[in-house]
């Protein structure tokens, strides 16, 4: 397979899709459609596969106010089609005090499309005695 050369507009296409539902609690649910069973991901250290796990994780998370901001989207073209994104940014969620996060995707082809293989998101605590 070909290298993908709409990698970046894929890319900060989908982080900017994928933002949009995630950060407002009455769409969350519509991010199944960009995972199915071959999904992984890990979630502050938690591992998950399959759509199912991954939405009942998100489901179960309790803020209700999300305040994002995206400093960085990079992005790569992957040999086999899919693409590589990593997002840096800071999030604030409810009242909580801001905090750095990075969020990594895999998004790898299916037939006209693309599914969202491997997500890996962190906040950038550190924890320092």
């Amino acid at each position: 397979m070909t290298l993908n050369p709409q990698y970046e507009a894929i890319g900060k296409g989908f982080v900017q899709q994928y933002y949009a539902l995630f950060d407002d609690p009455n769409q969350r649910g519509n991010l199944r459609i960009m995972y199915n069973n071959e999904s992984f991901m890990t979630f502050e250290g938690k591992q998950i596969q399959g759509v199912t796990k991954i939405m009942e994780e998100l489901s179960n998370l309790r803020f209700q106010k999300i305040n994002r901001m995206i400093t960085t989207v990079d992005s790569q073209p992957m040999l086999d089609g899919g693409i590589l994104i990593n997002v840096l940014g800071r999030l604030q969620t409810d009242e909580d005090r801001p905090h750095a996060f990075i969020q990594l995707f895999v998004l790898k082809p299916l037939d006209t499309t693309f599914f969202c293989q491997h997500d890996i998101f962190r906040l950038s605590i550190h924890d320092t005695a």
